[in-house]
């Protein structure tokens, strides 16, 4: 079962940087090509839709009113007002794409590959990549720093890997988990950041605070975004569940 999670609404980090209020918190899940939403408008999805490979991430609009789909090609598909700026879906790509990280000004993206390597579109600068690199495991996701200038990756074992702004400030790299990491999630301000693992296991770093997780429950979980006071780990039953 393939099943991407994002935030559908205003970024915390982009509402400290403005001082906009938040809008009320709303998550797309994707399952395949189908685009099922909590507490949020549906702008559009793929289903029915023959796709060349199958869509492994999601990434909202800066305000919450569109949202990009990335298949592991690199194809990009752009829902609401979010605009298309390019992909690497007619590039023979050395790994596949495993997700899609947005510029803090919404006029650009980045994907990032397996392998770690980085494409960047739009106003999205190349700031490094692991695509030369011999890795430990696979990487599983990326998130992007609060002044738009730095991102991290971060692989299955919980390795972290940083560029530009984005400070390195740990990681699981050398720990035994009990199960892969499948997500991680940066803090509004930046200085931290929370690791997911598939077993509902989260890992705190930085400034991040340790809340909750779903690890005694036996739910797997699927990804982690951020809340208005905490965040949510979504299982794979598209079932949220909020920790502050």
């Amino acid at each position: 079962r393939s099943v991407i999670v994002a935030r559908v609404v205003l970024e915390d980090a982009f509402a400290h940087q403005s001082g906009e209020e938040e809008t009320v918190d709303a998550f797309v899940v994707m399952e395949g090509a189908k685009a099922q939403v909590l507490e949020s408008k549906r702008y559009g999805d793929l289903a029915g839709v023959q796709l060349a490979r199958p869509i492994v991430g999601i990434a909202s609009t800066r305000t919450g009113n569109g949202y990009w789909l990335v298949a592991s090609d690199g194809g990009v598909f752009s829902f609401g007002d979010a605009a298309f700026f390019g992909s690497t879906g007619g590039i023979a790509l050395n790994k596949p794409i495993v997700g899609i990280a947005p510029t803090t000004t919404g006029f650009g993206y980045w994907l990032v590959a397996s392998d770690g390597g980085i494409f960047s579109f739009g106003d999205a600068t190349f700031l490094g990549s692991m695509g030369a690199a011999r890795l430990n495991r696979s990487v599983v996701g990326m998130a992007t720093a609060a002044d738009g200038n730095g991102y991290w990756l971060v692989a299955s074992d919980g390795g972290i890997f940083s560029f530009g702004s984005a400070n390195f400030l740990g990681s699981t790299g050398a720990i035994a988990l009990n199960q892969p990491i499948v997500s991680m999630t940066a803090t509004p301000g930046g200085n931290g950041y929370w690791l997911v693992a598939s077993d509902g296991g989260v890992f705190s770093f930085g400034d991040a605070p340790f809340h909750g997780s779903i690890a005694s429950v036996g739910s797997a979980a699927i990804g982690l975004t951020l809340t208005k006071d905490g965040y949510q780990i979504i299982d794979a039953d598209s079932v949220g569940h909020s920790f502050s």
